[in-house]
């Protein structure tokens, strides 16, 4: 009798990032007349820093080392991060060329060798839903299938939001783009995880991450996980009253979750 081998069941590995790219070399030009002579990054919510709200998450998903750069008023954010000591903090200057979004991350690839890390914009504001945001990205992210993987927030519940969405996502989270003047479930919050080999044959200098967006989407590897907390869009000053008020509404002036 001929004993036939026996099937090992694909188990997923799961990989927490340890690294992360946070972009915060935009102009912060809808948010003026604020960012006149402050850094979008810096401006405050509920007394703490756009910026560091966005270090603190990912600290508190076990990232050791942040890449960020910067351009505008950078000076100022290099002199803001010098106090903080509970990660590595590497300083990517685009002061003279301005790299846009994946462009930015490319400069920057030797840091992250050949393992997935988080991408996050420097100026968003977002408070966790009963599992940390990061933490569900974290279980989602299939290295096998994924280049990308996308934190999404809903369209009509997002807070100051007044745009049409950005993707729609199928019943195994693959994502594909909003046709034109419709409106979609999904828009995409800033934050995401990415895999290096996503930028294979990517443009030297400025593009943007859209790029390889499209070009995940062409190939079924551009996912998406839906953001079950609250999500805010800071690109007015109006929209940083009102998260400000909501911030005193539910807080009461306590720290976010």
């Amino acid at each position: 009798m001929v004993n036939k081998p026996v099937e090992k069941p694909n188990i997923r590995v799961k990989i927490v990032p340890k690294k992360a790219m946070v972009l915060a070399a935009g102009l912060g030009r809808r948010l003026r007349p604020i960012t006149a002579n402050l850094p979008k990054p810096l401006v405050k919510l509920a007394n703490r820093t756009l910026l560091d709200y966005t270090l603190d998450h990912l600290v508190a998903a076990g990232v050791e080392c942040a890449v960020i750069n910067i351009h505008y008023l950078g000076d100022q954010i290099k002199q803001h991060l010098s106090s903080r000591d509970d990660l590595e903090i590497i300083i990517s200057s685009e002061e003279d060329n301005l790299l846009e979004t994946g462009g930015g991350v490319k400069k920057v690839l030797e840091h992250f060798g050949n393992e997935p890390f988080y991408v996050s914009n420097a100026d968003v504001f977002w408070l966790n839903g009963p599992t940390m945001a990061l933490e569900r990205m974290i279980e989602q992210w299939d290295d096998t299938k994924m280049d990308a993987l996308l934190l999404l927030h809903s369209t009509v519940e997002a807070y100051g939001y007044r745009g049409n969405g950005d993707f729609e996502v199928d019943p195994l989270g693959k994502l594909s783009r909003r046709l034109e003047k419709e409106i979609t479930p999904y828009l995409f919050t800033g934050v995401q995880i990415i895999h290096p080999r996503i930028f294979k044959d990517t443009p030297d200098g400025r593009f943007s991450l859209n790029l390889i967006y499209d070009r995940a989407i062409e190939v079924d590897r551009l996912y998406g996980v839906a953001h079950d907390g609250e999500w805010f869009h800071i690109g007015t000053p109006d929209g940083l009253l009102d998260a400000e008020s909501y911030m005193g509404q539910r807080y009461s002036g306590r720290r976010h979750r």
